[in-house]
């Protein structure tokens, strides 16, 4: 049995910051996984992100991401050697999620997991609220397709649920996203 963490990272009350926790909810809401599968709201994790990684053979991070280079809902893919290959930065703000520092640490302590990847979705709107951007909203379906295919290439089993079960979004009044996401998700 392998041992998979499907971790989402993100303030949710900060507008797109959110979409890490709201992704894993639902994408647990419409599918079961294999024994050994974890769907984590990880929140605005410090140094104890490490703690999550080891004994993982794989991890996926679904995380709001700023870009020069793509515009808002765009969605990059990063694996761990793209994600070390940038120096640990000073952090300036409880949002950073130390990610680097983790990924460096669990390589050190031989904790790290066989394979990481970062689903990075550009965010829009930091503002404080709990309510994702229409363009972040919209990427949605495109982010499950890209946990899915990495589930895939590492072997992990899933079914989508013949009836959704209640993500339990308790942060946001505007279910938007998980309305115009539920339909379409295949």
């Amino acid at each position: 049995m392998k041992k998979v963490l499907i971790g989402g990272i993100g303030n949710v009350l900060l507008g797109d910051d959110g979409v890490g926790p709201y992704v894993v909810r639902l994408l647990n809401s419409q599918y079961a996984f294999e024994n050994g599968v974890e769907l984590i709201d990880l929140g605005t994790p410090a140094l104890d992100l490490i703690d999550q990684f080891s004994g993982k053979d794989a991890v996926i991070l679904i995380d709001c991401i700023q870009s020069d280079d793509a515009g808002p809902g765009s969605v990059q893919l990063y694996r761990k050697d793209d994600l070390i290959r940038h120096r640990p930065q000073v952090r300036m703000d409880p949002h950073s999620p130390a990610l680097v520092e983790n990924l460096l640490s669990a390589d050190l302590f031989g904790l790290s997991p066989r394979e990481l990847l970062l689903v990075g979705i550009v965010g829009e709107n930091y503002a404080p609220g709990c309510s994702l951007s229409p363009k972040v909203s919209a990427t949605i379906l495109e982010v499950f397709q890209e946990i899915l295919r990495e589930l895939d290439r590492v072997g992990v089993k899933y079914e989508r649920r013949e009836k959704a079960i209640d993500p339990e979004i308790w942060w946001s009044s505007d279910d938007h996203a998980q309305k115009s996401a539920s339909p379409a998700i295949a």
